[in-house]
């Protein structure tokens, strides 16, 4: 009888030594569709579409896994943490952006200096550009003069005369064109700013910090 249950014992261990790989990542069990309480080695095909359950052999709870996803499904799941990823950035940048517009502008002379900076290099600009004009016209009240002298045959006008005549006006045209240029220029810079002190009014709003009110330490009584 000894050497009979020795034989039980030494096969029951081989039989445990056997067995034990196919659970070694756990024991897989769901109730599929039909009510049906599976058990399995690996993920059930049958429960592929609800949560699994993954036990240790001796059946304790190891992890739940979802069901999986359809190639729509995960396409869909996909998209939704894409934009996730892309708002979570957007965040982080508009932080980004908000932190650099306070360093650069901590108060709002700051930034009335730098607008009024730059509409003065926009009429610098708008400044030259008529007093250029200004000389064209001058040159061409001069070659009009000059013109003068062909009034009675056109034909005779030199060709250099009328090169310079032709770019004389092109010339004009081009500086009008700078000015406008310059003053839709100016319109951009009073937008952006008028847009950036809006921001900024609000995010120096939020960095003052309220003065704490402490309660103050009762007087102890003197005895």
């Amino acid at each position: 009888m000894t050497g009979a249950m020795g034989m039980w014992v030494v096969a029951g261990s081989l039989l445990a030594g056997l067995l034990a790989p196919a659970w070694a990542d756990g024991i897989y069990t769901c109730v599929d569709a039909r009510g049906r309480r599976l058990t399995s080695d690996r993920p059930i095909i049958e429960c592929i579409d609800r949560e699994q359950s993954v036990l240790t052999p001796s059946g304790t709870l190891k992890r739940k896994i979802g069901p999986s996803l359809t190639a729509d499904e995960r396409a869909a799941e996909e998209e939704k943490q894409r934009k996730a990823v892309e708002e979570r950035n957007r965040v982080l940048e508009e932080k980004r952006r908000e932190r650099a517009l306070l360093a650069r502008y901590p108060d709002k002379v700051s930034h009335d200096k730098e607008r009024q900076a730059a509409l003065a290099q926009a009429d610098g600009m708008i400044d030259s550009a008529n007093q250029h004009a200004e000389e064209l016209v001058k040159d061409r009240k001069r070659l009009d003069l000059e013109l003068e002298f062909y009034k009675d045959d056109p034909s005779k006008v030199p060709p250099k005369l009328k090169r310079q005549i032709d770019e004389n006006v092109n010339s004009i045209e081009a500086q009008k064109r700078f000015v406008q240029a310059q003053e839709d220029e100016k319109r951009r810079i009073n937008v952006r700013f008028d847009e950036e002190l809006g921001k900024l009014r609000q995010l120096w709003a939020q960095r003052v910090t309220p003065v704490a009110t402490s309660t103050p330490a009762s007087t102890p009584v003197k005895r």
